[in-house]
């Protein structure tokens, strides 16, 4: 499939997502790419409060980032830290929550282990997944699971720097 066709597809998996906060939700799991895009974060400024679960998978994850030298990973660790302060400020609490990831996990992450884990956490704490990730979302979705996601900044950045580099080359 040609990168336009991707594209298209990716779109129309977004129009049936939303960024609507519930008020009357009080319990939430995030995963990486909220915590990592400072979605999170952002939603917490907009007024989410309640129970946030951090799956220790998410944790195991960003850990590995880091210990790879990843900027992503010390970022993910730098968000994590900061809510403990922000929770004393707005309302609401952190819970550390699920099993490490096994070596079988980790190695077929990319097959969507990972994500089964903590969709497992928001399934049975009857809790908001927050992702940054469209497949997550999509899947989460599709196990009437209630998803809070947002595109993430990246992908529009990476996007933008393309064609500014296209254009300076065609010059």
């Amino acid at each position: 499939m040609n990168q336009s066709k991707t594209q298209e597809v990716k779109t129309r998996a977004r129009k049936t997502l939303c960024l609507k906060m519930d008020k009357k939700v009080r319990t939430y799991v995030t995963d990486t790419s909220a915590i990592i895009s400072q979605f999170l974060k952002k939603l917490i400024y907009k007024g989410l409060s309640g129970k946030i679960m951090i799956p220790n998978a998410v944790m195991a994850e960003l850990e590995n980032l880091a210990n790879k030298g990843n900027e992503a990973g010390f970022r993910g660790l730098d968000e994590v830290a900061n809510l403990h302060k922000l929770k004393h400020k707005y309302n609401f609490t952190i819970f550390f929550e699920g099993l490490r990831p096994t070596e079988h996990q980790i190695k077929f992450a990319k097959s969507g282990e990972i994500d089964a884990l903590i969709r497992e956490i928001a399934l049975a704490n009857k809790a908001t997944l927050i992702t940054a990730d469209l497949v997550l979302a999509k899947t989460s979705q599709a196990y009437n699971l209630p998803v809070l996601f947002m595109k993430p900044k990246q992908v529009q950045e990476k996007k933008k720097k393309f064609f500014l580099f296209r254009f300076k080359k065609r010059r």
